[in-house]
């Protein structure tokens, strides 16, 4: 997990007045962690430019992702491994990487704004959770926390493509493309493989 400074002894820390918006990268591939992040902008030090991760070019997401580190309140990453989300399922999985991420913020906002329609626990009955649909594209706030999920993860997934090399991670970061499914054909699964994952599985049961 990965964290801004803890902004608490500010007159906005009394009151928790900050709204965090949260938001995943890594769903929807066969290999890899999800990772969830936490953003609580600055208003005072607006960041232009800011949308949904998978509209943006990775050059953009790239020069955005110091601006937010550099500018936001407060911000965290933090992700869930492989081992559970084959454990727990991807969609449970990715809600334990978000509450990871709110918590990891190091203070405690009245609002957390999630994308989607599915909210993680936080066990925080004094914090207000709302779900918003297409949230990446419309509330800035999760626009940045999936711009720093999304760099986050492609900078994992090209790490792995250098200890797990032949399967072409630094190139489709875990996506199940068709250059991808051929490596699963041609070596079968590597350890960051989504075991749970059907393409994955009948990979395994091919090789067995």
């Amino acid at each position: 997990m990965r964290a801004s400074p803890d902004p608490t002894g500010s007159p906005a820390c009394e009151t928790r007045a900050w709204t965090a918006g949260v938001d995943e990268a890594g769903r929807g591939p066969l290999a890899g962690p999800v990772v969830a992040a936490a953003v609580i902008l600055d208003p005072r030090h607006p960041i232009e430019g800011l949308a949904d991760s998978k509209k943006l070019s990775e050059r953009a997401r790239e020069r955005l992702a110091p601006l937010i580190r550099e500018r936001a309140l407060a911000w965290s990453v933090a992700l869930a491994e492989r081992e559970e989300i084959d454990a727990l399922n991807i969609l449970q999985a990715t809600l334990l990487a978000m509450s990871r991420a709110v918590l990891c913020l190091g203070v405690r906002p009245a609002r957390v704004q999630v994308d989607g329609n599915r909210a993680p626990r936080l066990d925080d009955p004094d914090c207000c959770i709302e779900t918003i649909v297409r949230g990446d594209a419309t509330v800035p706030a999760i626009s940045a926390a999936s711009i720093l999920a999304k760099v986050h993860r492609d900078a994992l997934m090209r790490a792995l493509d250098a200890s797990h090399p032949g399967y072409g991670f630094a190139v489709h970061k875990g996506y199940g493309t068709a250059a991808h499914l051929g490596a699963l054909r041609r070596l079968g699964p590597s350890p960051q493989h989504r075991l749970s994952f059907a393409p994955v599985r009948a990979a395994l049961e091919r090789g067995s």
